[in-house]
């Protein structure tokens, strides 16, 4: 099984970046967990600031994957152009969010990936990516 992992604005500063509310933890260890507590998944990360290069990697990963576990950031509130994307690939896709939106500002209460994503996983911390890549496995075993 290929899981991508796929991270939007301002996750590269995962663990630097208003530690109160996303925590201190990098991205570089919890793939490391990732890969240990999955050895029967392929995992591959990109992140990037562009939503266009967001837009083009959901594009590549149809057919490429088994699924994709999605951060998109503040683009979750704006991209209508990610959310065609992802409505537009077969591949599974689960929106994941560090903290949850819905207890933030009310400009991040709506989710414009929600209603094309497979589900959306929030206010786990980084444990929301562990609960994406379950969801994908679930997924996946039940098809």
């Amino acid at each position: 099984m290929k899981i991508l992992i796929l991270n939007g604005p301002n996750l590269n500063l995962q663990g630097r970046r208003d530690p109160a509310v996303y925590g201190t933890q990098t991205f570089g260890k919890l793939f490391d967990e990732l890969r240990s507590r999955y050895p029967q998944v392929e995992f591959d990360c990109v992140q990037s600031n562009h939503e266009g290069v967001l837009i083009d990697t959901i594009q590549q990963a149809d057919g490429r994957f088994d699924g994709v576990v999605l951060n998109a950031g503040g683009y979750t509130h704006t991209s209508v152009a990610l959310r065609d994307a992802v409505a537009a690939v077969e591949v599974p896709v689960v929106e994941v969010h560090i903290s949850s939106i819905l207890a933030r500002e009310s400009f991040r209460h709506t989710s414009l990936l929600a209603s094309v994503a497979m589900g959306s996983i929030m206010g786990f911390g980084l444990d929301s990516y562990r609960l994406g890549v379950e969801a994908l496995i679930h997924a996946a075993a039940a098809r």
